[in-house]
């Protein structure tokens, strides 16, 4: 029976798979630098390597936010997924499956606790950084984008924005771009490394010192996730870039690059410390700044900018309704414990 309660962490992850390609080589994807199989592999192959080097503690961070029980496990994690599922394939926006977990949580505590519930100072702790992590990128990205264009400008082939020097001989075309997709496959490679290191916890750290020990936390979640790149991680890449990579601003190689190396900074600097945060507000931070830098924030990508913001605020907010009305209907109507 206790497999049964497992079942909405498999969900959880495959949720997490399906959602989050999109922030790690979305990019490259829509420019057509790499093919989906390729993309695939790279990313469960150091989801993996993230989670079993660095993904313990963010499990005993959020499996320490509130008691557990089966029950309540089950719903924090399937309704967390469902909302995820929800708000990126029916809206195509880039959804937190961090917000959508801490929702759930907080939703089931609250049912829990009744009048006496009061936030831990662990939950403040990760609300406030859904606003330093978009913001934390936003900086760095300001800091890289100039760096790595003088660089590539020193090398002669770019121009001072860091673009391709198209006025360049054909050899200097060819270094530029051998030199930029290696690194846009490198800064997926770590990218999707730091998501099976920070987002890890998101799918069994519900279930942390429960059902599972950390070795059984560790691969359920990672090997879910990559379930879920596998099956349908496409589809939605496709339907969330389209937000992401082409309204909120036109990406480029170059472009492409500095957002997912920010992003995978800040979340590893996060998975040390052990908070789950959200790869979709990171990217967002990163693809803005890009934006802002180049002077290309135009009215469509204000219209994206809002869409996504409405989107973070809702996430969180639907993922509370649910798992509060899902729970508290169970236990106090049909008394499952």
């Amino acid at each position: 029976m206790q497999y049964f309660w497992l079942l909405s962490g498999l969900y959880m992850g495959w949720s997490l798979g399906v959602n989050d390609p999109s922030h790690i080589f979305g990019t490259a994807y829509i420019t057509n630098m790499l093919k989906w199989k390729t993309i695939a592999t790279l990313l469960c192959v150091f989801i993996i390597i993230g989670a079993l080097l660095q993904g313990k503690a963010g499990l005993e961070n959020l499996g320490s936010l509130a008691k557990q029980t089966n029950l309540s496990a089950f719903i924090s994690a399937f309704v967390a997924a469902t909302t995820v599922l929800i708000m990126a394939g029916k809206f195509s926006l880039p959804a937190s499956t961090s917000q959508a977990m801490l929702g759930a949580i907080i939703g089931i505590a609250v049912v829990n606790d009744g009048s006496s519930f009061s936030m831990p100072p662990k939950v403040w702790s990760m609300m406030l950084s859904w606003i330093l992590t978009p913001g934390g990128c936003i900086i760095l990205t300001f800091i890289l984008y100039p760096l790595f264009a003088k660089i590539f400008q020193k090398m002669g082939i770019a121009t001072a924005d860091g673009e391709m020097d198209t006025t360049a001989d054909a050899a200097h075309q060819k270094k530029y771009n051998t030199i930029l997709n290696a690194g846009v496959i490198l800064a997926g490679c770590y990218g999707a490394y730091a998501l099976g290191a920070n987002n890890l916890a998101n799918v069994t750290g519900v279930y942390y010192g429960t059902l599972l020990d950390a070795n059984g936390a560790i691969w359920l979640g990672a090997l879910s996730i990559c379930l879920g790149v596998l099956t349908y991680g496409k589809q939605i890449t496709d339907k969330v870039m389209k937000t992401v990579g082409k309204e909120l601003v036109e990406l480029t190689k170059f472009g492409s690059f500095l957002a997912v190396i920010s992003m995978a900074i800040v979340m590893q600097i996060y998975a040390v410390v052990g908070i789950p945060v959200s790869s979709a507000m990171a990217l967002v931070g990163g693809t803005l700044a890009i934006g802002i830098y180049r002077r290309q924030i135009n009215k469509t990508s204000i219209r994206a900018l809002r869409r996504t913001i409405l989107g973070w605020i809702f996430t969180p907010i639907m993922g509370f309704v649910l798992s509060y009305v899902i729970y508290f209907v169970l236990k106090n109507f049909l008394h499952f414990a």
